[in-house]
């Protein structure tokens, strides 16, 4: 697909994976709508790739609709890129035999996956009014879920749920968009090298120590790596309904 000119949204565009991604994409030739709840690194980064910045909460409908029309005014909108997204460690019981706070996973599930969903339909209803290029593709929408669909580890319930959503509901909607020439595929990081890992050496010898888990190479990977198969997934045409690992072979344990 010929992304030159056009306009993308990235969510979670402020750091970590969804930067990486937004300076890709605008060396492709893309005008993209970084869209986070972090002015301050929000517009640095739109103003690093020339581009824009709007905060959204991703499952607000009225201020993803507002980042949506902000990038049909930059440029035929034809990609999304989902990858804000949190985590809540707590077991199902703790040792305490407190239930997991409901409220807490709700709030997982409302950020993950509702959050990925209401920005995936109004991002593709807009790209259903773009002209359509070669062989009627109007454009590409990119899901981000988690080894932890697969390999949930003790604790990962509600974020493991959340990223399940998200692989369960590529192929179907993969389907519904191939109506109007959008598709959808979704990547699943493992242990990726961001900003949750905090900085310093305590933090460099826990990446390291993770990073020997690793089956190869023995190291935690990149949010550059992520960004290059986000890259390749948007203009490789024949990429559709399909998730794909990025993990280095990883098989996440128990705990």
């Amino acid at each position: 697909m010929n992304i030159e000119g056009a306009s993308a949204i990235v969510t979670g565009g402020a750091s970590g994976l969804g930067a990486a991604t937004a300076r890709v994409l605008a060396q492709r030739g893309m005008k993209v709508v970084v869209v986070d709840l972090n002015e301050d690194l929000g517009n640095k980064m739109a103003s690093e790739v020339g581009g824009a910045f709007c905060k959204a909460d991703v499952a607000d409908e009225a201020q993803v609709q507002a980042a949506v029309d902000k990038a049909s005014e930059l440029g035929p909108l034809r990609v999304l890129i989902n990858c804000a997204g949190l985590g809540n460690a707590s077991r199902t019981v703790d040792r305490k035999g407190n239930p997991f706070d409901l409220k807490a996973f709700e709030f997982v599930i409302r950020v993950n996956l509702i959050g990925s969903f209401n920005c995936l339909r109004l991002a593709a209803a807009a790209m259903s009014k773009v002209d359509p290029l070669e062989e009627g593709e109007r454009g590409c929408i990119i899901n981000t879920a988690s080894v932890a669909a697969f390999d949930g580890q003790i604790g990962q319930a509600a974020y493991s749920a959340s990223k399940g959503g998200v692989v369960g509901m590529t192929l179907p909607i993969a389907r519904d968009l191939a109506a109007i020439g959008v598709r959808v595929n979704t990547i699943a990081p493992g242990l990726i090298d961001t900003p949750i890992y905090g900085e310093g050496e305590a933090s460099e010898a826990f990446k390291e120590s993770l990073g020997r888990s690793v089956l190869f190479p023995h190291r935690l990977g990149t949010s550059e790596e992520f960004a290059s198969l986000a890259a390749e997934l948007v203009t490789n045409s024949y990429m559709n309904g399909e998730t794909i690992r990025i993990d280095g072979g990883i098989r996440m344990p128990p705990k």
